[in-house]
């Protein structure tokens, strides 16, 4: 539900009977690209762009109740030092996170037999683990950074409404100031992290800051092969943004709409990357696969 919506809209879209084409589900009666029914998602969620990330952050699992895949979307459920996990690939890209948060909250907060919103709904911890690269000098190749904040560079969160609070409107009058700003791309906008995740996850050894999200890893991202961004000085323009303590830290491809959809949505959502590339000093990672094994150690440790 749109959390801008009038008490009366409200409730129209908490009543009615949602159509099949719009609300599919399979004949196991899962919903229809993740294939999860509701006793598969546990309140603490771990989502991952790689489907081979799935079976690393399970292996450390005690137990393991269900191995489910459709598609991209692969799920292991299970439990570790007494908490139950769900961890589930997404793909790469908002365009997969705006498949795979809507139905995972339709999943829990819609009952899928009579295609009513329930009126008590479920709110779920979605941890997004990740790898991206840097934007500033002094972060290292194999550290961790947590997102403060979700830069959405891909226009998504618009087609459901979104509008920023106080605070996220500062930030983004002063990215549109001291970022070009080319009118045939989508417009900015920035989402703040769950702070109860953002608390709970963060150690003495993560970095913070806001994250960047394109819609692309090549020119969105300002990389050049055969074709030329249009603004071949973005990168330098996002490492030098500056506000009250604010900066723009690393760039990837999922962050900004997982936490627009965390907070339309109502769910606590945050992201944190094993930085595996400095994209100012050209550097990578010789071994980012033993960065991410130890980072998720660290992260269900904490859950």
């Amino acid at each position: 539900m749109n959390i801008f919506a009038s008490m009366s809209e409200a409730n129209v879209i908490n009543q009615r009977i949602i159509p099949p084409s719009e609300l599919i589900i399979n004949q196991d009666s899962s919903i229809y690209h993740i294939k999860l029914r509701e006793e598969h998602i546990a309140d603490n969620v771990i989502i991952v762009g790689d489907q081979d990330r799935v079976k690393l952050i399970s292996s450390f699992f005690d137990t393991i109740e269900t191995k489910i895949q459709s598609r991209e979307f692969v799920t292991h459920v299970g439990e570790y030092k007494g908490k139950r996990i769900t961890v589930m690939s997404t793909g790469i890209g908002t365009d997969n996170i705006d498949i795979a948060i809507n139905e995972l909250d339709a999943a829990v907060n819609i009952n899928l037999s009579t295609r009513q919103i329930k009126e008590t709904k479920r709110k779920l911890n979605i941890i997004r683990i990740g790898t991206s690269g840097t934007l500033q000098e002094d972060i290292p190749v194999d550290s961790y950074l947590l997102s403060e904040y979700g830069l959405g560079l891909d226009g998504l969160m618009y087609h459901y409404g979104f509008q920023h609070s106080k605070e996220e409107q500062e930030i983004i009058n002063a990215y549109s100031d001291q970022v070009t700003q080319n009118g045939n791309l989508p417009s900015p906008y920035i989402v703040k992290a769950s702070e109860s995740l953002f608390n709970k996850l963060r150690t003495s050894e993560m970095y913070t800051g806001i994250t960047a999200t394109a819609s692309g890893f090549y020119g969105p991202q300002g990389r050049a092969l055969r074709l030329k961004p249009i603004n071949s000085i973005l990168n330098e323009e996002l490492a030098a943004f500056s506000l009250n303590g604010h900066r723009i830290t690393n760039f990837e491809m999922e962050t900004s709409a997982l936490f627009g959809f965390g907070k339309l949505l109502d769910h606590n959502c945050i992201t944190v990357c094993a930085i595996i590339a400095n994209r100012m000093r050209k550097e990578y990672s010789k071994d980012y696969k033993k960065t991410v094994k130890e980072l998720v150690e660290v992260v269900i440790d904490k859950l």
